[in-house]
């Protein structure tokens, strides 16, 4: 963080000081915010926030113990370090990281995007940072640091010399994607898809798409808006963008594409396409597996067009990216028995996305193996949405389907029902006794993928899956 005294740090966050030792209102810190206590370091500032599982109040000491100078709290808790007591915690931390960007904005070099969608934020905010670190300091979240604590946590990491902030925005609620934009208000806006992730909490698809073009009305009338036209929802974006006074970019496999993909290929040592920009045809050879990483590779490199760096140099540095992120499409396991561990997070989309890259990437003498669990958070679509996948799964005619979990169990009955039987599909209580099957099961020439919402938890499995064939 930029260098700011107490008082200041008080005067924005509209809190309460109180000062310990020998501390004093014109005493600077510049280190690390965060809300974990863990993550603390010499001069940083920490964040107590109540929580469902535990109170951040708690951990002032061992934040202190850390490396903590001061501590924004809503209750006093400790005359061992100096704090600002304030309302709301996080109300305080988004007020932070406003100004502290704006400070840091003044000085006229930093430029902000902000990336929104239903799948691939992650994997397009490492695509992007991949691109523009190689142009100067560049600040992007750690993870999926997208919500109300992490995205602020992520802008607090700006100094005067960084020159790009790329914030990744998720959306817990209608408003949220606004509020958050709202605290840096970005120069270029990306919006990759509108799907039926988290569709359940807003209403329907529709209610999602309204609440991913948040991010448009949000960013800077002089901006740039990056969006994806083979999306109908998000590319009618553009009018809104348009009537703002935003230049407007697109991307996808449409012929209207200001940065286009045709030949895409997906095989077992990557993904390729020709990408049309700048007026050439350039090759893309991606390290990371599916097709469905082509359009977030096409969005990161309009993105950085924006920013004035040239689709040659954005597809040079992107070939050398390994793995989008830790368990996304993250290869494991070995020459024998390959693992793909894709279970950060599932989507009807997502899901779908990775069983055909399974297929793809699988030869004639080799054996599709797909372990799925649950996704969450689809609400009265959930049945059909599972339906969908297990009738896909059998028609890619993916030849063992492990189905993890009871949430998950209509995916597998769905598989039984298209015609998979015969210990084609089975249904297991939970991971344990998936990896017992898999230890035995797996056998020479298994293309493996893992793959379930966040919260079941099989990203796990993939680790052991891939540890024991490694």
């Amino acid at each position: 963080m930029i260098a700011l005294s107490f008082a200041e740090i008080a005067s924005i966050t509209g809190g309460d000081l109180h000062l310990a030792g020998s501390d004093a209102a014109e005493t600077v810190v510049d280190g690390v915010v965060d809300t974990d206590s863990r993550n603390m370091s010499q001069s940083g500032i920490f964040v107590a926030k109540p929580g469902a599982e535990t109170d951040g109040h708690r951990f002032v000491g061992a934040a202190v113990a850390n490396g903590a100078r001061l501590a924004i709290v809503e209750h006093m808790v400790d005359d061992a370090v100096s704090q600002i007591v304030v309302a709301d915690v996080v109300e305080a931390l988004g007020a932070l990281a406003s100004a502290v960007v704006a400070r840091v904005r003044e000085g006229g070099m930093l430029k902000i995007v902000g990336i929104t969608g239903s799948n691939g934020k992650t994997t397009t905010k490492n695509f992007l940072a991949r691109i523009l670190q190689d142009d100067g300091e560049t600040v992007s979240p750690i993870n999926s640091y997208n919500n109300e604590v992490g995205a602020p946590v992520t802008m607090l990491r700006v100094t005067e010399n960084t020159k790009y902030l790329v914030s990744e925005f998720g959306a817990a609620a209608p408003g949220s994607i606004a509020k958050l934009a709202g605290l840096v208000e970005p120069d270029v806006a990306v919006v990759l898809m509108v799907g039926m992730a988290h569709a359940g909490g807003f209403g329907g698809i529709e209610a999602t798409a309204k609440a991913k073009a948040e991010l448009v009305t949000a960013s800077r009338a002089d901006g740039t808006a990056v969006l994806n036209v083979d999306d109908p929802r998000v590319a009618a974006m553009a009018d809104a963008a348009e009537s703002r006074g935003m230049t407007v970019l697109g991307f996808g496999q449409s012929e209207t594409a200001t940065v286009r993909a045709s030949d895409v290929q997906v095989a077992a040592d990557g993904t390729r396409a020709t990408i049309t920009a700048d007026g050439r045809d350039l090759p893309l050879h991606l390290k990371v597996l599916g097709a469905h990483h082509i359009s977030n590779a096409l969005a990161a490199i309009t993105a950085a067009g924006a920013l004035g760096v040239s689709a040659a140099d954005a597809i040079a540095r992107l070939e050398t990216v390994e793995v989008a992120e830790r368990w996304r499409m993250q290869p494991m396991g070995n020459d024998r028995v390959r693992i793909i561990n894709d279970a950060y997070n599932a989507s009807p989309d997502s899901m779908a996305a990775a069983l055909r890259t399974l297929a793809q990437i699988t030869g004639p003498e080799e054996r599709t193996v797909a372990v799925l669990g649950a996704m969450s958070e689809l609400g009265e679509t959930a049945g059909e949405e599972h339906d969908r996948i297990g009738l896909l799964a059998v028609r890619l005619n993916i030849r063992r389907i492990v189905v993890v979990g009871p949430e998950a169990r209509r995916l597998y009955l769905s598989a039984v029902g298209e015609g998979s039987w015969d210990s084609e599909a089975i249904h297991l209580p939970d991971q344990d006794a998936a990896f017992e099957y898999l230890k035995t099961e797996l056998r020479d020439g298994d293309r493996v993928l893992v793959k379930s919402s966040n919260s079941v938890g099989l990203r796990h499995l993939g680790d052991r899956l891939g540890e024991l064939f490694s």
